[in-house]
């Protein structure tokens, strides 16, 4: 499934910002305007993923919104999320 480009920057932005746009691993007030712009522009190129969007827009946790953002920026979409939080750098004891 092929998603235009500020769709997946909108995407990424969410992820990379994760501990600016979630609280308690649900969307706040400044992520669900992000991840509104996003899903908006998904359900207009993808109909068939409206019932994906309504879902995660009831209930916006962190699983139900990565589901959204796995599909638009592939496997590599966790990564990014334990990237925000941990930073860069692995962590080995």
């Amino acid at each position: 499934m092929k998603f235009g480009q500020d769709v997946a920057s909108l995407a990424k932005k969410l992820i990379l910002g994760y501990p600016l746009y979630f609280s308690y691993d649900r969307l706040n007030s400044e992520g669900r305007k992000v991840f509104e712009e996003m899903v908006r522009m998904i359900v207009y190129e993808h109909p068939e993923l409206k019932k994906l969007v309504v879902k995660a827009r009831r209930d916006p946790t962190l699983e139900n919104v990565m589901k959204i953002v796995e599909r638009v920026l592939g496997e590599d979409a966790w990564n990014l999320v334990r990237e925000s939080v941990e930073g860069p750098y692995e962590w080995r004891f």
